[in-house]
């Protein structure tokens, strides 16, 4: 590409509900630039944006991706993000790495939670803010309706710039209400000027003017006067509200069929800010002190990685904003987060699934670097003279838990290698090991989530796995007091072993084991306490009822016997076994399970249904607060075993709008009825390891 500087780059996230055309609008807006000599659609799974083999599987994006493009002298870094909530943490990254964001939103279905969603991440990052009313050549669309909702939801600063003329339903021109001019399009999205047709937009252009002249005194000084604003006016002070968030713009159309591609390009062109008007970002020095970091090449090098893609053959590729400054492959940055200096690799520009070369990438711009060994998402790289750290994305964090099970023996080791390169590529997705359950578990937002790594494990690095609710770590504990004996007497053609405890066990609050004695006149020699707890810290490890560590036990060495010859720490350990064998079962033992902290974040209307689904899985309401936005959060109590799946529920409870964390708390005994299953399921366990 040409070369370009921070006044003339754009970056610009599509963001919005699923199915609401981002991907399609995206695909427009390039063959409209040049960059595709023909016009792909996610049916066929030959878009530009969407090339992943799980996005064209699926028809839908499962990730952001990138592809610059020229407008006017512009050069726009377009950055197609997830609408499905289960790949949040793409549009999370695409939102992080642009100045503003254009929100898709379905002229059939209008506002969305996706929309909602999509517009909180532009406000909660300070984004510039624009809508593109999709889908406008359908049956049931109706811009006008949407167009009422968006301003109702999201307040007055919506501002329609360009609106549709419909007959029967069916789109005839589209009036530019600042020009007052009007556009038919043709079936290759070619624009015509046409004759105005009879739609009358003075009360839009005058509530549009009106908002502009607030941007400015010299445009309010006229606006008092009734002096009618001047195109350059007009433009100047879009612009200026559209950075200060004053004014949102709205432009409609329809990515099928490019009709409106051309308004939204030349609007993006001429209103959104460029990077070196809104790419500066607060950063900390290496004194943590507060710093602003200015979007321009006349500085120290400041840039940070916002996504990374980790194949196998193709290697490690490390998507890169450059605030400022230049990235060429000749330097060696340092990575504040390593405190090491990183070798370059090659430099490009990523264009969907092509690569172009970069020879460097200057301030405001968006490109990549291979093979960066030890850089990872959020990673800030810098002048090694000017260290500096910036924000990192703050992803969603995964509410659904999958235990995996290995199909082929042998590639146990080859998973934990694989979900490192994915959790890398995707840090909304977690894997760990559970050393309590034996079992590997993976975390994500959702099934489709979880079913996407699945299938990249087995396409990517040729491990084939099925996920299965994962294993819950209960507890045993016992409920009275018992005295029980321990001895060991064994005798073999040599020295023999002896060993023989008199033990108390008694239920406390704390946990594990508590170990005391109390033995007088030397009935256990003291040398051999010690031995005594070892055996039984060993010992609670596998309860008697279904094999779970034993908690809230506190046991008492107070009487025993030893032999001068045969005693030894290896007889006493035994005999300290002996009775807890002997003793546990007869001391009441129960089964806990464990409990945790739920708080459930969920609009006014859905309160009653999560309160009484709560109920049904044996949880506890403790309190309900109001929340931002006519939201409530409830806060209650459940056992982990109910609440595997609460995260699938809530999102069909509430359409999406629900969310929650759930936070272990304490251990609560199991109902007795339970008891049986959790007993079969842990013989089952044991049987299959």
């Amino acid at each position: 590409m040409s070369k370009y500087n921070a006044g003339t780059i754009k970056n610009v996230a599509l963001a919005g509900h699923s199915a609401s055309g981002k991907t399609t609008l995206a695909e427009a807006l390039l063959f409209k630039a040049g960059e595709l000599d023909r016009l792909g659609n996610t049916a066929d799974g030959n878009t530009a944006m969407d090339f992943d083999p799980e996005e064209i599987k699926r028809r839908a994006s499962i990730s952001s991706s990138v592809y610059p493009f020229d407008w006017t002298g512009v050069k726009i870094n377009l950055l197609d993000t997830p609408g499905l909530f289960d790949f949040a943490g793409g549009m999370y990254e695409g939102v992080r790495a642009a100045e503003s964001v254009i929100i898709c939103v379905s002229g059939r279905s209008g506002v969305a939670v996706g929309t909602r969603k999509a517009y909180k991440a532009a406000q909660e990052m300070k984004r510039s803010r624009m809508f593109f009313v999709t889908q406008l050549d359908t049956e049931n669309s109706d811009f006008f309706k949407v167009y009422e909702e968006l301003k109702s939801v999201f307040g007055s600063g919506v501002y329609p710039v360009a609106v549709p003329y419909s007959v029967d339903g069916k789109v005839q021109c589209y009036v530019n209400i600042i020009t007052e001019k009007a556009y038919s399009y043709d079936a290759k999205g070619a624009a015509k000027e046409t004759d105005m047709p009879d739609l009358d937009v003075s009360e839009y252009k005058a509530a549009l003017t009106e908002a502009i002249a607030e941007t400015n005194e010299e445009l309010l000084e006229k606006f008092m006067m009734d002096e009618p604003f001047t195109p350059d006016e007009f433009a100047a002070g879009i612009k200026a509200g559209v950075k200060d968030g004053s004014i949102t713009p709205v432009y409609c159309g329809s990515g099928a069929t490019m009709a409106g591609a051309d308004m939204l390009l030349d609007a993006m062109a001429a209103y959104l800010p460029s990077a070196a008007e809104s790419a500066g970002e607060a950063a900390v020095d290496a004194a943590d002190a507060a710093v602003q970091i200015a979007c321009t090449e006349d500085a120290p090098l400041a840039a940070f990685v916002f996504k990374t893609v980790a194949d196998p053959f193709v290697g490690k590729l490390s998507f890169i904003k450059v605030i400022s400054g230049k990235l060429s492959g000749d330097i060696q940055p340092l990575n504040t987060r390593t405190g090491q200096t990183e070798r370059m690799g090659k430099l490009i520009y990523i264009k969907g699934k092509k690569q172009e070369e970069a020879p460097v990438l200057t301030a405001g711009d968006i490109g990549a670097v291979t093979k960066l060994a030890d850089t990872k998402t959020g990673d800030s790289l810098c002048d090694r003279a000017n260290p500096v750290s910036f924000t990192k994305t703050v992803f969603p964090a995964p509410t659904l838990s999958m235990a995996v099970k290995i199909k082929s023996k042998g590639d146990e080791g080859k998973i934990a290698g694989g979900m490192a390169r994915l959790t890398e590529e995707d840090p909304s997705l977690s894997f760990a090991l559970n050393a309590e359950t034996r079992q590997q578990l993976i975390s994500g937002m959702g099934e489709q989530h979880l079913d996407v790594a699945t299938s990249k494990l087995k396409s990517k690095f040729g491990v084939d796995i099925d996920l299965i609710e994962p294993r819950v770590p209960y507890r045993e504990t016992i409920r009275k007091k018992v005295d029980v004996q321990g001895r060991h007497k064994k005798q073999t053609g040599g020295s023999g072993q002896f060993g023989d405890v008199w033990i108390e066990f008694e239920p406390h609050d704390g946990d594990g084991l508590l170990f005391e004695s109390r033995v007088v006149g030397g009935t256990v020699p003291r040398n051999f306490w010690p031995a005594v707890e070892k055996g039984l810290q060993e010992a609670i490890g596998r309860g008697v009822i279904a094999g779970y560590p034993v908690v809230g036990l506190k046991a008492t060495l107070h009487d025993g016997s030893s032999h001068s010859v045969d005693s030894s720490e290896m007889a006493f350990k035994l005999a300290a076994q002996l009775a807890y064998r002997n003793g546990i079962p007869q001391a009441s033992p129960v089964l806990l399970e464990p409990i945790g902290n739920l708080k459930v974040t969920v609009p006014d209307t859905f309160t009653g249904d999560i309160m009484g689904e709560l109920n049904k899985r044996r949880g506890r309401v403790l309190g309900m607060n109001p929340a931002e936005d006519g939201h409530s959060e409830i806060e209650g109590e459940a056992p982990m075993s109910e609440m595997h799946d609460f995260t699938i529920f809530l999102r069909a409870a509430t359409q999406g709008q629900g969310s929650f964390t759930f936070a272990f708390e304490r251990y609560e005994q199991l109902p007795q009825m339970l008891e049986d299953a959790v007993k079969e399921a842990a013989a089952k366990m044991n049987e299959e390891e």
